[in-house]
């Protein structure tokens, strides 16, 4: 069985995939497909190919998959909470406030951590390990009770970016305190959407849709959920090219605590699960990593905060909000102006075209 990373309710379509999945259905354009599909990061992945003029041979499509599996399951194996022989694992339990040496991989989904920290004002924060696991979404599964408000403020005083020291020279990451530990679910995702889009630009193909939750081209659409527990109905369908699309919600990860809802996504500023009413944040961006840290981000700010700064940053983003009838949208300029191509617009997935921004931009 494969070690999950813990997904943090995000759908993403280059679909990336994510963080939790939160997914929905993938048109791909006319003509023949290959897919492949499997287990990943506690969820499920799913890679759409329209090999072109050339068809693949037996031999080619089992080469892919191996190349594309391996991919997975090395960020996996790398960023995982839920496995305790992974590196990211191996690093939370160390009390050493040495420079604790990092593949070039986790490095760089922690050093894209405090970037996107740093743009929302601390709202994205993967040093809240401990925190999520308090409120019984981690590793460790439900908690018979809540954790106080002393024990909260304990657990605050070693969480913030400013916790970890990363050196991009040594590929290290230094913790200010023994007890900081980092999670990744927020991220990890996407970084694991833009590493298979890269394999499959390499490899020569043009037209893809990535599901870890997805990728894909100008034909491709993306549907994005209504965000119902249980429901599997469609809010809104979306066609992108070149960019990658991560939904992060409350609705597919949540626990009832004494007849109210407690959602898997905690506010750092507050060390407690929000307690708003949006119920989902959808953003199209180039990079799956970045829509996958964003929509997490705006999600912990809720709908005003949240759509001040996705305005601000000038983000492509969507806000779907509870309402006494049932919900409400709010989209960005930017938003608009990519989905308005499509008169259906659509939402929720990542797309993108080879030739394009390279993985993991420094």
């Amino acid at each position: 069985m494969l070690a999950r990373i813990a997904a943090a309710a995000i759908a993403l379509s280059l679909a990336v995939g994510v963080d939790a999945q939160e997914s929905s259905d993938l048109l791909a354009p006319e003509g023949r497909t290959i897919e492949f599909r499997g287990l990943t990061m506690g969820a499920t992945f799913l890679v759409k190919v329209v090999p072109g003029p050339n068809p693949l041979d037996s031999r080619s499509r089992r080469e892919l998959d191996r190349v594309l599996r391996g991919s997975l399951d090395r960020i996996d194996q790398l960023m995982s909470t839920w496995d305790r022989d992974s590196e990211l694992s191996r690093f939370n339990r160390s009390t050493s406030l040495e420079p604790f040496p990092l593949s070039l991989e986790t490095f760089e989904v922690l050093q894209w951590s405090l970037k996107l920290a740093v743009l929302t004002g601390g709202a994205l924060d993967v040093t809240v390990g401990p925190l999520v696991d308090a409120w019984g979404f981690g590793p460790g599964g439900p908690r018979n009770r809540q954790p106080t408000g002393d024990e909260i403020a304990r657990m605050r005083e070693a969480t913030g970016p400013h916790r970890i020291e990363l050196d991009p020279v040594a590929l290290t990451a230094r913790k200010s305190r023994p007890e900081v530990r980092c999670d990744l679910s927020a991220l990890a995702p996407g970084y694991a959407t833009d590493r298979l889009w890269s394999e499959l630009a390499n490899r020569g193909f043009t037209d893809f849709l990535v599901d870890v939750g997805g990728e894909r081209r100008e034909p491709w659409r993306v549907a994005i959920d209504r965000p119902q527990p249980g429901s599997r109905d469609i809010q809104r369908i979306v066609p992108v090219s070149d960019l990658a699309i991560a939904t992060s919600g409350d609705y597919r990860r949540y626990r009832e605590v004494n007849g109210r809802r407690v959602a898997h996504v905690v506010d750092p500023r507050t060390g407690r699960p929000i307690a708003h009413r949006l119920a989902s944040v959808t953003v199209i961006d180039e990079l799956a990593v970045r829509a996958d840290g964003l929509s997490t981000a705006l999600m912990v700010l809720g709908t005003d905060e949240g759509f001040s700064l996705a305005e601000k940053l000038h983000l492509a983003a969507l806000f779907i909000e509870r309402t006494d009838e049932e919900f409400s949208e709010r989209a960005t300029r930017r938003f608009e102006a990519i989905t308005s191509s499509d008169p259906r617009q659509p939402s929720h997935a990542h797309v993108r075209r080879p030739g394009r921004v390279p993985v993991a931009a420094h």
